[in-house]
């Protein structure tokens, strides 16, 4: 069974950093792309990031670029998002998802993700 669990969220001041983990299980990250995304309050949920392990190739949305940095540890079946110089703006809960493909245009995340983390909540106070 395919498992997705976030963690790493909180709450942090403005300026502050974070790094969320995905923690996968039941398949291998070189299978699928492995995206993070998130929701903010009374809002759509967006594309931030994704990564294809097995390609080394990395996507990011325009909000968050140069800010955040995705990466993954096989190893550790993980994927990573670091986040720095946090704004009130990104608060939202964040969710790791696995897909086959994911892409920007136009500084927007396509993709096709089909398995769903829970998410974990970031709130960055100012």
């Amino acid at each position: 069974e395919v498992q997705l669990v976030e963690s790493g969220g909180g709450f942090v001041q403005s300026g502050d950093s974070l790094r969320l983990s995905c923690a996968a299980s039941g398949f291998s990250l070189d299978d699928y792309v492995i995206g993070w995304f998130r929701r903010a309050p009374g809002k759509e949920r967006e594309g931030v990031s994704c990564i294809s392990s097995s390609t080394n190739d990395t996507y990011y949305a325009a909000s968050p670029k140069g800010r955040f940095t995705i990466s993954s540890d096989n190893a550790k079946n993980t994927v990573y998002l670091q986040m720095i110089r946090l704004k009130p703006e990104d608060t939202a809960t964040y969710y790791c998802a696995a897909g086959s493909h994911c892409t920007v245009v136009l500084g927007s995340i396509y993709h096709d993700m089909r398995h769903w983390g829970k998410g974990t909540l970031v709130t960055v106070s100012s």
